[in-house]
């Protein structure tokens, strides 16, 4: 039986398998899952523990030899093993076949194993473990689904957010599910239980990863100057490398770009900014400063982007800072109108 980390609770309460095989590309789901499994393990009485770890070298006749020992104080025990790399090769994947020909009595038997490609999980020893009892596979949790389990951990900890915070938060934390776990945990240190507003998410994710160079947009879409003055000046203090200022600079350019598209295109305002990312008030901000801008105001500035991407890369003469904050006081003053 082949099962999902989110089947496995209900999996669970229908009574504990003999044999669990954990696999996938989410370590920290899959981790999650094996804990559940110990747990209800132990409820069941299974008090002693033994562990093996398939490594290099490894003699597969001690995974036959601890399923056939008793335990001499536990009548119930867990016997896990561990493949890293998730091949086994021919000895091992016989080894496993033929343990599941006669599982172990009084043993739950837990093997964990990493991401396994498409050829191994139709290997007969992967089937062999599919057939004598459960597998859990650990799915990647891409970003169309994040804001969903973003939602559902929030919610185990009694806190609530919007659709834009959620958003915000999966955006931030894409393609690394531990870090959107650390996330939502410190969100529970640092607010009560109830609705986050997207405010204190956002303080609380700059705060955390300490790049202030994400606040360049919205200060160059706004126009504030001096505040991108000061900016700039503070990340060059800092140390912060050109190549990310241009990058946080070029993202918010191309972000208006493309609502501009939207609009010469007849679509909504709101599916537009919903196309381009555009959440919270990142979004407020675009709004109400959207018609200062032209599209040949775009292409030039892209234009002396590129131009700042040579002068980092060595490849044309300039001060990068001042180059940057030319860029941002350019795309940010208002375009003189056509005669």
């Amino acid at each position: 039986m082949r099962i999902s980390t989110e089947q496995l609770p209900q999996q669970l309460k229908r009574g504990l398998a003999p044999l669990y095989t954990v696999f996938g590309a989410e370590p920290l789901l899959a981790l999650e899952a094996t804990d559940r499994i110990r747990a209800k393990a132990r409820a069941d009485g299974h008090s002693e523990r033994e562990v093996l770890t398939a490594e290099q070298y490894f003699d597969w006749s001690q995974l036959k030899m601890s399923g056939q020992s008793q335990s001499l104080f536990a009548a119930r025990r867990i016997l896990e093993l561990r493949i890293p790399n998730g091949k086994p090769g021919v000895e091992g994947g016989k080894a496993l076949q033929d343990f599941c020909t006669q599982l172990p009595l009084d043993t739950l038997t837990l093997i964990y194993l990493p991401a396994i490609d498409w050829r191994g999980q139709k290997a007969s020893w992967f089937a062999a473990l599919a057939a004598a009892g459960v597998v859990v596979e650990a799915e990647q949790v891409k970003r169309g689904r994040l804001p969903a389990w973003l939602a559902g951990r929030l919610k185990a900890q009694e806190q609530t957010a919007g659709e834009d915070t959620l958003e915000f938060i999966a955006d931030k934390v894409e393609g690394n599910l531990l870090a959107a776990y650390q996330e939502v945990q410190k969100l529970a240190l640092l607010f009560p239980a109830g609705e986050l507003s997207f405010e204190q998410v956002k303080d609380a994710v700059l705060d955390v990863a300490r790049f202030d160079v994400f606040a360049l947009g919205e200060i160059v879409i706004s126009g504030d100057a001096q505040h991108l003055a000061r900016v700039l000046d503070g990340l060059q203090g800092e140390g912060a490398a050109p190549p990310l200022v241009l990058w946080a600079i070029t993202e918010e350019i191309r972000a208006v770009g493309r609502v501009l598209a939207g609009i010469a295109a007849g679509r909504p305002l709101p599916q537009v900014m919903r196309d381009a990312h555009i959440w919270g008030p990142r979004q407020n901000v675009i709004q109400r400063n959207v018609n200062r801008f032209m599209s040949a105001q775009i292409e030039a500035a892209l234009l002396h982007a590129a131009y700042i991407d040579h002068v980092i890369k060595g490849l044309a003469r300039g001060d990068v800072w001042d180059e940057l904050l030319q860029l941002g006081l350019r795309f940010s003053r208002k375009p003189a109108k056509a005669a």
